[in-house]
C-alpha cells in the first residue's frame, strides 16, 4: 500500500469538509490488509507442509478457497481486462463486491458454481497465422487464480531451479537470462532449439 499523502489530504480538508466516503475507503483498505495477511498465513502452511512432507499427498485443500481469498484474487485480476461471455467488467463487479463475493462463495462451496465458455478471440501474428486467445468471464478468472494461489504454494515446492515455464514471478525473459550466464560462464558444446508445436503440425 502506497502512503497516504497527509499534505495534500490537509490542504484539501482546510478548503472543504470530506464526505463519509473516507470512512468507507479506510474500511475496505483495512480489509484488504487483513485479507491478505489471512490468505498469505494460510498458503505459508501450505508450502511448509508441502516442503516438510513431500511424500504425502493433499486431499482437503477446498476450505482454503474462501472468503478473503477469494477477494484477494479478484483485487489481483487486471482493471482493465476484456470482458468475458458475461460481459461484466471489474469495476462493475467492485460496486457491489461484498456481496457478490460472499454470493459465489456460497456456490462454489455448494457444488452450484460452474464456469461459463470462455469468448473466443483470434489475435493476428507476425507471420500471418492467428493465435486464439480464450477470455473468461471474471467470476471464472476469480476462482481460478484462487485456485491457482493455492496449488502454487504446493507445486513450487516440488520446481527446479532451472524451471522458468507457467510459473509465478518468472518469464521467458528470466529463462533467456539464465541461459546467457550458463553459456558464457560454463562449457557448452550444443544448444538444441526446437519448437514442439510446430514440429507437430509440419509431421501430422
Amino acid at each position: 500500500m502506497k502512503p497516504t499523502n497527509n499534505a495534500r489530504q490537509l490542504a484539501a480538508e482546510s478548503v472543504e469538509p470530506r464526505a463519509g466516503a473516507e470512512g468507507n475507503a479506510s474500511q475496505q483498505s483495512t480489509r484488504r490488509a487483513q485479507d491478505r495477511e489471512s490468505v498469505s498465513q494460510a498458503l505459508e502452511r501450505v508450502r511448509q507442509a508441502a516442503g516438510q512432507r513431500r511424500k504425502e499427498r493433499f486431499t482437503a485443500l477446498f476450505h482454503h478457497l474462501s472468503i478473503p481469498m477469494l477477494r484477494t484474487a479478484f483485487f489481483a485480476l487486471k482493471r482493465d481486462a476484456a470482458p468475458g461471455v458475461d460481459w461484466l467488467r471489474w469495476q462493475d463487479y467492485e460496486i457491489d463486491l461484498d456481496r457478490r463475493i460472499e454470493d459465489l462463495h456460497a456456490r462454489v462451496h455448494q457444488g452450484a458454481y460452474r464456469a461459463q465458455p470462455s469468448r473466443r478471440r483470434h489475435l493476428p501474428k507476425p507471420d500471418g497465422r492467428q493465435r486464439p486467445l480464450a477470455i473468461a468471464a471474471l467470476e471464472d478468472k476469480i476462482v481460478q487464480r484462487a485456485t491457482v494461489a493455492v496449488l502454487n504454494a504446493i507445486y513450487e515446492e516440488e520446481f527446479l531451479g532451472f524451471s522458468y515455464g507457467f510459473r509465478p514471478e518468472r518469464s521467458q525473459h528470466d529463462a533467456l537470462d539464465a541461459l546467457v550466464v550458463g553459456i558464457t560462464r560454463t562449457k557448452v558444446n550444443y544448444i538444441l532449439d526446437a519448437d514442439i508445436r510446430s514440429f507437430l503440425e509440419r509431421t501430422a
